[in-house]
């Protein structure tokens, strides 16, 4: 599947999620403190959504980022072989997002994130309020910064997320970082 028409899935996927609530773009806009013109501008794909701007409007429907993308995106059935995994990129930063596990009932997503040298990702409190989740270095390195707390990760180190906080994802070294993003999500 191309960017363009996994922007129009995503696209789609929010305007449904905010239709099924029966939110108006206002509404959603008021409750992600994000523009009532960019969410237009998204939901009819003619905007690429940032990371950071997935982050909160998933908060805002009471869904982790990861539960969004993968409605929008991911197949259903036992075996999800790579090259039919979809593949994200921000825009913005040139994070590289890959939705490993298939869309199923388990409280579970794998999601494999390669972010590029020197990129700094933020993410709001909102994104992480209603999941737990891991973060396992495969391989480079990588700085989480947790609310005020700051951790250097290195390949083969695995952190679990505290209570929500505004974080961010910073590669601060000259080579990619990949990591797994484990979500366990309250059934």
């Amino acid at each position: 599947m191309t960017q363009d028409g996994l922007d129009q899935r995503i696209g789609a996927r929010i305007r449904a999620e905010r239709e099924s609530r029966g939110w108006s773009l206002t509404d959603l806009a008021e409750r992600a403190a994000v523009s009532r013109a960019m969410i237009h501008k998204v939901e009819r794909g003619a905007s690429s959504p940032t990371a950071n701007l997935l982050g909160k409007l998933s908060g805002a429907f009471g869904l982790s980022m990861s539960t969004l993308l993968a409605r929008a995106e991911a197949a259903s059935g036992h075996l999800h072989r790579k090259a039919d995994q979809p593949l994200w990129t921000d825009p913005e930063t040139g994070y590289l997002r890959r939705q490993v596990s298939p869309r199923s009932d388990m409280p579970l997503d794998l999601v494999e994130v390669s972010l590029p040298a020197g990129a700094v990702v933020p993410m709001p409190a909102s994104a992480f309020a209603f999941i737990r989740q891991l973060i396992w270095v495969l391989e480079g390195e990588l700085v989480f910064v947790e609310g005020s707390v700051r951790h250097a990760l290195g390949a083969g180190d695995c952190l679990r997320l505290g209570p929500p906080a505004d974080c961010v994802f910073r590669n601060e070294s000259a080579q990619p970082c990949l990591y797994a993003v484990i979500v366990l999500r309250d059934v």
